[in-house]
């Protein structure tokens, strides 16, 4: 490691421009991807005294009767969170069934991205409905242009597909360097629930 000297002077230019709600993306085969998503939902709701409007999070893939450590949290603090799907895609008996949860899961969000009610909304793992079919993106890249404009949106999951990609204002890959799961290492609870 090399030692730096801190900066003594901000060495990027203030923005100038109009704030917004933003469309933000974690995608990548690394690890983080929900969890910044949540750390991100946990800010707004700590501001929610100022912006006056919900935060919600939609969970594509979990099932609505999930418990991990985030819905009993999120619970606790009057986030609402919703499971959607059914899990994972390869414990399914039934991948209509499943395609068929994400569309109504969808337009449970869809409804929520344009009421106006909303400061965040995370759209939690979406990308895997989106890349198996289950979901037209066309429909999602429209709900998210026409958004109001001070609604902020959240989508995380792997292979982003690229037209999300080209519409969000910040994107963040999330890169595998390594894994406790590679080494035989099983997924701990309270960290990969």
């Amino acid at each position: 490691m090399q030692i730096e000297n801190p900066p003594t002077e901000r060495n990027t230019p203030k923005p100038e421009g109009e704030r917004r709600g933003l469309v933000i993306v974690n995608t990548g085969d690394g690890k983080g991807k929900s969890t910044a998503a949540f750390g991100l939902a946990l800010r707004a709701f700590g501001r929610q005294h100022v912006h006056g409007k919900q935060v919600r999070i939609f969970q594509f893939m979990k099932v609505p009767s999930a418990r991990f450590g985030e819905h009993r949290m999120f619970e606790q603090l009057g986030i609402p969170i919703e499971g959607l799907g059914d899990g994972f895609s390869w414990k399914s008996k039934d991948l209509d069934h499943s395609a068929q949860l994400a569309r109504d899961g969808w337009q449970k969000a869809r409804a929520a991205i344009l009421d106006g009610e909303h400061f965040l909304i995370v759209l939690d793992e979406i990308t895997y409905p989106l890349i198996y079919g289950w979901l037209p993106l066309e429909d999602v890249v429209q709900t998210l242009r026409e958004r109001p404009k001070d609604v902020h949106v959240c989508l995380t999951g792997r292979r982003c597909p690229p037209e999300l990609i080209e519409l969000a204002d910040t994107v963040t890959e999330m890169t595998l360097i390594k894994h406790a799961f590679k080494a035989g290492v099983p997924a701990q609870r309270g960290i990969e629930d």
